[in-house]
């Protein structure tokens, strides 16, 4: 390794970016990382030291759970004060979730992780592998007198940058796949590499970096509709071993005001399992307490995700019940920005 040069590591943890066809089936299978540089040549070009780690099976990101999340860390935690970025290559479906769980696990991070991965396979003519895994490199490797640019989780795709746990897939089909619809994109691709420094996060590089590997997966996500049953909700939130729920509301946060509903939820809360709120839509946030449908939420205790994404507010979720996080302060906690994941 020249000793001048950024040192960055791929982590590739599966997904189509990795995948190439087979000449006699033409199906889609991993190829070996080793051989990157056949695919990649233009990786050579680049003014960084590039090494790369492989799941010993590669899987598909559909299959994605906290056990895999906790080999990324270990595998970026091992090799950390070795190398001055990280990118993992990931399929797309799950990516916004890995890349807010890994937001949550890094504590006082201060390089980059930046997660990427492409809609068409590294051996395909029209491949946007290229450019993601490129651009991602480049992101990784963005120094400031021997220091990483970015010190945080990123997800990079489509010639944006945004910040991991403010994403959302948006498009199954098109090459701009994610969008973080709360908070403005980090840095950007054309013809020179713009960086919105004053977005980035900023963690405090005296702290020492603390790796967190424990998750509760007990826990619910409901979305509300018109017309939700009481014989389908009160089964599931008297579940005697859930920890925790998450429930998708109307707009700013509004739900049915209908007894049962309102009761279920405070009798949930009152046996300890917090109840995190956040918004079916897009972009905006939960405001309760805005219309007459949400005020009652906020009586009883129901914790306002404010802008947190769906993705974010579950990694979230099951970051702290597995941190064994209070009944007394999880509502403060969780209201809490801890890495950027809410305004």
């Amino acid at each position: 390794m020249s000793a001048n040069q950024p040192n960055i590591l791929l982590v590739y943890t599966g997904g189509t970016i990795g995948m190439i066809k087979d000449p006699e089936t033409g199906a889609l299978k991993s190829f070996d990382f080793k051989n990157l540089l056949k695919y990649i040549p233009e990786l050579k070009l680049l003014d960084c030291n590039i090494e790369a780690i492989s799941f010993d099976d590669p899987i598909d990101s559909s299959n994605m759970n906290v056990n895999y999340w906790v080999d990324i860390a270990e595998i970026i935690e091992d090799n950390y004060d070795g190398f001055d970025g990280f990118v993992v290559l990931h399929g797309s479906d799950t990516m916004s979730y890995s890349a807010s769980a890994l937001s949550f696990m890094f504590e006082n991070l201060t390089k980059p992780i930046i997660f990427t991965g492409s809609q068409l396979p590294i051996g395909d003519l029209r491949t946007d592998a290229k450019e993601n895994l490129i651009t991602s490199i480049q992101m990784a490797s963005l120094q400031n007198r021997g220091k990483p640019v970015i010190k945080e989780v990123g997800l990079y795709f489509e010639y944006k940058l945004y910040r991991g746990n403010r994403t959302t897939k948006i498009n199954a089909e098109h090459f701009e796949a994610f969008e973080s619809m709360n908070y403005p994109h980090l840095a950007e691709s054309g013809v020179h590499l713009k960086v919105e420094f004053d977005d980035l996060y900023k963690p405090n590089a005296r702290k020492k970096l603390v790796v967190h590997k424990q998750f509760e997966t007990d826990i619910l996500l409901i979305k509300l509709f018109p017309g939700i049953s009481e014989s389908v909700l009160v089964p599931l939130c008297n579940l005697p071993h859930i920890k925790g729920i998450v429930i998708e509301t109307y707009g700013s946060g509004n739900t049915t005001t209908e007894l049962w509903f309102i009761d279920l939820l405070k009798l949930t809360i009152k046996r300890g399992i917090p109840i995190v709120n956040v918004t079916q839509c897009a972009g905006g946030s939960v405001n309760m307490g805005q219309y007459e449908t949400s005020t009652q939420l906020q009586s009883i205790g129901v914790i306002s995700g404010k802008d947190i994404t769906t993705e974010a507010a579950l990694a979230k979720m099951m970051f702290m019940l597995g941190e064994k996080v209070s009944s007394k302060t999880f509502k403060t906690i969780f209201e809490t920005s801890l890495r950027g994941e809410m305004s």
